[in-house]
């Protein structure tokens, strides 16, 4: 993995190589080259860790997802404000199976830096309001779900809303 900024360096060099190998005539590998500096802009944007941490948590393999975040040594350096957002919200994933007050911490990292979708923000929210639930904070997870709700633009989390909302009237 490299850091941010090696990736944009990295893209600058080969698209001035690319424009050398326009100059001498070899158009085919001025856009080769040109082709290969998006894929370092494109991981500028999207870090490769995460990429392959979300695959590993779409198979429902916590350990594999731990293993690729675990590479990203120093995320304040190595990632983007949106991307420490994702790093962070990942790891309150994987820690709201085993120790809730670290995902807690985690989750409000997560929403402090930004996430870029507001589906990820709304399951964020959900689970924060979970937490609260289960340490008797009716009131803040009351206004987390109601959060959540705005957020859930296409009610893909509608229902988990909803018993939320039911195991809430028996606190």
């Amino acid at each position: 993995m490299f850091n941010k900024n090696i990736k944009l360096v990295l893209a600058g060099i080969i698209i001035a190589v690319a424009i050398w190998q326009f100059y001498l005539g070899n158009i085919g590998n001025g856009i080769m080259y040109i082709l290969l500096s998006l894929i370092f802009v494109f991981l500028y944007y999207k870090n490769e860790m995460i990429l392959l941490a979300f695959l590993r948590l779409r198979k429902q393999d916590f350990p594999g997802a731990k293993k690729w975040l675990d590479k990203i040594k120093n995320p304040e350096a190595a990632l983007t404000t949106k991307q420490q957002g994702y790093f962070w919200y990942l790891h309150g994933l994987m820690l709201s199976q085993t120790n809730i007050t670290k995902a807690e911490k985690y989750f409000k990292k997560a929403i402090k830096l930004g996430l870029a979708m507001d589906q990820d923000l709304a399951m964020a929210k959900l689970n924060l309001a979970g937490i609260a639930m289960t340490k008797r904070r009716k009131r803040e997870a009351q206004i987390l779900l109601t959060e959540a709700k705005k957020l859930d633009k296409h009610g893909m989390l509608k229902e988990q809303i909803q018993m939320m909302k039911q195991q809430m009237k028996k606190i």
